[in-house]
């Protein structure tokens, strides 16, 4: 195991509350778009992260009121107007490189949404596994907008599964913005927060999670992300074994012995 606390990236925030990471973006005063660098600083991180065992959740906040305004215009959608298909499709698996990561990174994530949460930025909120939003947020799916496919980064197959079909559908063909009170009714958000409140309410979740069973928490990402191409038959008997694997943990006895002396468990995530 590694340890990751003392990460120093060059483009984006990260500190460490505890065993919970925070991350913003920051580039606020272009609502926080993404640049080449920081999709592939985002990706190694988040690869990184599934090896570390000083961080136990990580939580992203918005910055600036901003959550992630996508990828930049002009240090990205300008370049790929000029580039060759195989350096297109580098950019686009480098992207989803992303998003795999952060399914694959063994950590629950929480994504804090305020203000912008768009293109790019959406799909990142999209692929955390709780999100919270303030009344304020606006979520869009903006390919289309561009000229391009809705199918970007995972998210054809992914935000069916958040929010239905349908609601997908309409999100990813027209790229119209997601308000934040649509986001709760259909399951996209979590619940939401006033913006004064967002970052104590995600943190406060974050520490709760971190508490918790933790190499538990890591199987059950894995379930959850595993189980969308599994009959229904072979989810039962992965889940069977999981937690088996599970029930033999220090944690799984340390919480019966808590029970029985009517007290809090004291996880420690083995």
């Amino acid at each position: 195991m590694k340890a990751i606390s003392a990460l120093k990236p060059a483009h984006f925030l990260w500190r460490m509350e505890g065993d919970v990471a925070v991350i913003r973006l920051n580039r606020p005063e272009r609502k926080n778009p993404l640049t080449f660098a920081a999709y592939a600083e985002l990706r190694d991180t988040f690869r990184a992260l599934h090896d570390a065992d000083d961080v136990k959740a990580v939580v992203l906040l918005p910055n600036g009121g901003n959550f992630c305004s996508g990828g930049d215009v002009h240090d990205i959608i300008g370049p790929l107007v000029a580039m060759d298909m195989k350096g297109l499709l580098a950019f686009t698996r480098m992207t989803g490189d992303l998003v795999k990561a952060m399914l694959g990174c063994g950590k629950p994530i929480i994504a804090a949404v305020d203000g912008v949460a768009v293109g790019a930025g959406a799909i990142i909120a999209m692929a955390a596994d709780l999100r919270l939003a303030t009344p304020e947020a606006k979520t869009a799916f903006l390919f289309t907008r561009a000229g391009l496919a809705g199918c970007d980064m995972g998210a054809c197959a992914m935000l069916p599964r958040v929010i239905g079909q349908g609601r997908a559908a309409d999100l990813l063909y027209t790229g119209r913005t997601m308000t934040a009170q649509e986001g709760e009714r259909w399951g996209f958000f979590n619940r939401l927060v006033a913006a004064e409140a967002l970052e104590d309410e995600a943190m406060g979740l974050a520490r709760a999670l971190a508490a918790g069973p933790t190499f538990a928490h890591g199987i059950t990402k894995t379930q959850l992300n595993q189980e969308w191409s599994m009959s229904l038959e072979q989810a039962i008997e992965s889940e069977a074994q999981a937690q088996a694997i599970c029930m033999q943990t220090k944690d799984f006895a340390r919480a019966y012995q808590a029970f029985v002396a009517k007290q809090r468990p004291a996880f420690e995530g083995n």
